[in-house]
């Protein structure tokens, strides 16, 4: 029996033990592949070689080769290959010549534990007296000057550029004129808003090393994406060349699709609820970790993490393999620093035999030794689905991966339609460095660093010159005949939230203990952290008694609810201008352009954790936040509106179903999440004088991904009409129309008005 046999015979077992009545909708079986080896390029230091050698690896695959000559003779390159294919390597072998040869090397990860991970493998191979050293948040103040002054080989990420390095790149003068490569890691990870400030970051450091007579060249490392050498050019603003054929080795990965079944509970308008997908992920993560399988479950929220894996120890607990209880744990963005470490280390000895994990650790860190990977719910890409799957199996054998569809329309449809999952290439990145809510603060933090001069404006794209001059007139910059300065005497750093996380982070203070439990950023505190909120944080559930947003605190309580927490928002929409229009007859007319969102948490939702049944709901005060922000939004006309309601559909119900859906099934369009955008429905907009459905993006300036759904919208509702008619619910449920973060409590909406309306919107594209 193949390896791939025996892990869909294991799981029809666990099928049976743990989760009879969910449905296994299908199952792609991956062939593995052998590898395709070379020499080390001629250049390659011996001493690396010897090291290398010394871990058992005695030759490069072919990519690594192609991809480490290219950077070596100086061009720009991205690696955009499989997981665990080999990139980090790819990338050292010019590195470690660079710094043999008296460069220095400047590496970027999106996150602290990828930049630890790094410095781990690079100790073990770089040769003495080569300096490798972390700089990051977690480096105390004495080490930082000794890293400024010795380091060949520096790992940090894009927050410690932007915040530590650039404004004091006079202290880093020496290390930036020997500059010869800046690595950026898991470039893919740079989209959206944060994406557009990384870019403006890079632009701000090349500036920077030109001023320090440093030219590096970069390397980019990426899970496989479409158009790599584009996407790098937009984040780097230079020519970049692509690496794509993957040569490495592959085990065989069996790939199951899967649907939780529908429970006898009713949600909102008595729809049916399905067994919600942490619930039927800690029932396989138990399953598997009792069979001594080596899982990791990816969860889309810190609190989805800790209850998958506080119910699957329960279940071990409760069950045969209660010894194995202690083997499970959660990992997520916001615990301390140090238990992060302690987490990754015993994941790798084999002390733990199963962990559910925010999308943290879908990042490189070298985990190897898994047999399997759970994706709850759509990780936001098709490039996060393949590179958290890639997580299993990464010695080279065989492994399985599952998808465990969410409550939700886009998962819903994946589960039905394979294809598009195994049978569609991976997304292009998305990003817009010219985003002037993006551009502004940089060119100021760059005015600051160094004072601008008309020969930097092409550094920073064709927006920079208009954005200066609104900077001038805010009077953040100062125009003087030798440039632009800034006219401020506080940090012009802090203007940027690079993380787009809309303002400080809120800490959250256990208030019996006086421990500090983690932090959450400011904006998202309002929906996680409100009063009456259900935190979790390493399995032990907390209230939320009081959150102070002067202060920048939320007070909670240890407690053990039987409920889960969900804030609800209103929002309203103003068009500011349109930049584009397609007409689809005289009908309908899909529209791109800018708006002002108006967002307002006004109460929350008690669910069920088993269930997620409503139990009950809560009002609350918080205040607004007005959001400029891009959005795509189509209308009907007249004719269209008498026709429907001569049938008896109900406009508005039809429009807000048709809202929800479209949000669900955008992320198959644009690499975003559904919570990346929001959406406002209405059967008569002030700004339209028609029925109108808007779909906006949920970042300061707009992120890409509402322009991507204008370009795509015939698709787009398409899918979104398929995924309605597809439901197998009568009225309307959370698989097609209904969204758990709805401000009018899912009312109303009409799923048959939503079939009529998106086919009489359609039949005129």
């Amino acid at each position: 029996m193949s390896r791939a046999n025996r892990w869909e015979s294991a799981l029809q077992r666990l099928w049976r033990d743990n989760t009879p009545n969910s449905r296994l909708t299908h199952v792609e079986n991956l062939v593995g592949s052998r590898g395709v080896s070379e020499e080390w390029p001629a250049w390659t230091p011996s001493s690396l070689i010897e090291r290398l050698a010394d871990t058992g690896i005695t030759a490069a695959w072919s990519h690594q080769v192609v991809a480490a000559d290219l950077a070596y003779t100086g061009n720009n390159v991205i690696i955009a290959t499989g997981t665990a294919s080999g990139k980090s390597l790819a990338f050292l072998l010019p590195c470690a010549a660079a710094v043999t040869d008296g460069g220095t090397v400047l590496y970027l990860a999106p996150t602290k534990a990828l930049a630890a991970d790094q410095l781990r493998a690079l100790e073990e191979l770089l040769p003495s007296p080569m300096v490798a050293a972390s700089y990051d948040g977690d480096t105390p103040g004495p080490d930082r000057a000794w890293i400024r002054s010795n380091a060949d080989y520096v790992l940090t990420n894009p927050d410690m550029l932007h915040r530590a390095i650039l404004g004091r790149h006079t202290a880093w003068s020496s290390f930036l004129r020997r500059l010869r490569y800046v690595v950026i890691d898991e470039a893919h990870h740079y989209r959206g808003v944060f994406g557009s400030h990384v870019a403006q970051i890079i632009r701000r450091l090349r500036r920077v090393c030109e001023r320090h007579h440093g030219r590096p060249t970069f390397i980019l490392a990426s899970a496989t994406t479409a158009e790599p050498a584009e996407s790098a050019s937009r984040l780097t603003g230079l020519p970049v060349r692509a690496v794509t054929a993957d040569a490495s080795p592959r085990g065989a990965l069996s790939f199951a699709m899967i649907e939780p079944e529908l429970t006898d509970q009713v949600g909102e308008k008595g729809a049916p609820l399905r067994r919600t997908a942490t619930a039927e992920a800690a029932d396989l993560l138990a399953g598997l970790v009792a069979e001594k399988v080596r899982t990791l479950a990816f969860v889309r929220s810190r609190q989805g993490a800790e209850i998958v894996a506080l119910s699957a120890q329960r279940a071990l607990r409760d069950g045969k393999a209660h010894e194995l209880a202690r083997s499970v744990a959660a990992y997520r963005a916001g615990y301390l620093a140090a238990d992060r470490r302690q987490l990754e280390r015993d994941l790798r000895s084999g002390e733990l035999m199963g962990l559910a994990a925010t999308n943290a650790l879908e990042l490189g860190v070298d985990i190897t030794g898994l047999d399997a990977v759970l994706v709850t719910g759509w990780p936001g890409t098709l490039a996060s689905l393949w590179q958290q799957a890639g997580r299993a199996g990464r010695g080279g054998s065989d492994a399985f991966a599952a998808f465990i569809a969410r409550d939700d329309p886009l998962d819903t449809y994946l589960v039905h339609h394979p294809e598009a999952v195994f049978g569609r290439s991976v997304e292009s990145t998305v990003l817009d460095p010219d985003n002037p809510y993006v551009l502004g603060p940089h060119l100021c933090a760059a005015a600051s660093e160094l004072p601008l001069t008309e020969a930097d404006l092409p550094v920073f794209g064709p927006a920079a010159e208009a954005v200066l001059a609104d900077l001038v007139d805010r009077k953040l910059l100062r125009k003087r005949p030798r440039g632009w300065f800034w006219a401020r005497r506080d940090r012009a750093c802090d203007l940027a939230d690079i993380r787009g996380s809309g303002g400080p982070p809120v800490q959250i203070v256990d208030t019996d203990t006086g421990q500090l439990l983690g932090t959450v950023d400011e904006a998202a505190a309002h929906g996680t952290v409100h009063e009456g909120a259900v935190y979790l944080h390493q399995g032990q559930a907390h209230v939320v008694d009081t959150l102070d947003l002067d202060e920048g605190v939320a007070l909670v309580r240890a407690a053990d609810p039987e409920y889960s927490t969900w804030a609800r928002d209103v929002t309203e929409i103003e068009i500011i201008a349109t930049e584009r229009e397609q007409d689809w007859g005289d009908q309908a007319t899909v529209y791109f352009g800018d708006v002002r969102v108006t967002r307002q948490v006004v109460a929350y939702l008690k669910r069920d954790v088993r269930t997620g049944a409503v139990l009950g709901e809560r009002p609350l005060e918080l205040p607004e936040r007005v959001l400029r922000s891009r959005a795509v939004w189509w209308t009907v006309g007249q004719e269209i509106e008498e026709r429907l309601r001569g049938e008896g559909v109900e406009l508005r119900g039809a429009a807000h179903a048709a809202e929800h859906a479209a949000i669900g099934l955008l992320p198959l369009f644009a690499t975003c999440d559904r919570w990346d955008i929001g959406g406002v429905s209405t059967a008569l907009h002030a700004d339209t004088g028609r029925l109108t459905v808007f779909v906006y993006d949920g970042h300061e300036g707009g992120a890409g991904f509402a322009e991507r759904g204008y370009a795509a919208a015939r698709a787009w509702l398409t899918a979104t009409q398929e995924a309605i008619a597809t439901c197998e619910c009568l009225d309307g449920c959370p698989s097609c129309i209904q969204s758990p973060k709805c401000g009018n409590g899912n009312e109303p909406l009409s799923k048959a008005g939503a079939l009529r309306l998106l086919e009489e919107v359609l039949a005129r594209a």
